[in-house]
């Protein structure tokens, strides 16, 4: 029996790299345009290493980038990096094909659902809320609620807490197997690794299910629950 699903955020229900590819893609030329004297390949070398250091949910990659180059920063280019990146995540922000008709079936069959990821509450929040994801979800739990990343247990913890639902009835959608599906089998959820959003070319996976599409949920809890 399944009663709740619970997502991850990035790679599962939106193509969180290619986002971040087209706004900085953006991001970069408009910083050139307002004086910065760099190539763009040099820039996004630059950046790319940022991320690689800080992590790629890293708030300050411009201010850091700009401190670097020109031991300052240059607010003025600054701000073009930032407008500039922002539309371009916002044009790029867009869920995986047949994300909202999945979600809205699971919402009519009485499922409950969660996102658990491990962005920033903000930037989550920000996310789920540019989709009008903000008002589908029963629980939202971000990096802050736990301090803690997954695999850990502490975040798949607290999100069946406030699920009130017992692991065993909770399947765990995920596109990184080491945190999403180790994290999510280890506590007892069952699992289903979303191949689709897959960026590391996974061969083994162990989850209790592979989806080439995020409907495919949808027939196994048809599966699970007898229907």
């Amino acid at each position: 029996m399944i009663k709740a699903v619970v997502f991850d955020l990035d790679n599962t229900l939106v193509d969180f790299m290619k986002m971040k590819e087209r706004a900085i893609e953006e991001a970069i030329p408009a910083m050139i345009d307002s004086g910065l004297n760099l190539s763009k390949e040099e820039a996004g070398k630059i950046i790319d290493g940022i991320y690689k250091e800080q992590g790629i949910e890293y708030q300050q990659v411009f201010d850091l980038f700009l401190q670097r180059l020109l031991n300052k920063i240059d607010y003025k280019i600054l701000s073009a990096g930032i407008v500039a990146y922002r539309r371009g995540r916002e044009a790029a922000l867009i869920p995986y094909p047949h994300v909202y008709p999945t979600l809205n079936k699971l919402m009519k069959m009485g499922i409950k659902m969660g996102i658990l990821s491990d962005a920033p509450v903000k930037e989550a929040w920000l996310r789920l809320a540019y989709l009008n994801f903000h008002h589908i979800f029963d629980v939202v739990v971000t990096f802050e609620d736990t301090k803690i990343r997954k695999p850990a247990p502490a975040p798949f913890q607290m999100i069946l807490k406030q699920l009130q639902i017992p692991a065993n009835e909770v399947l765990m959608v995920g596109d990184w197997v080491e945190r999403d599906i180790v994290g999510a089998a280890n506590v007892g959820m069952k699992t289903a690794f979303a191949k689709y959003g897959d960026t590391f070319n996974t061969v083994q996976h162990n989850a209790n299910y592979m989806l080439n599409d995020i409907s495919e949920i949808i027939d196994i809890i048809l599966k699970e629950n007898g229907l």
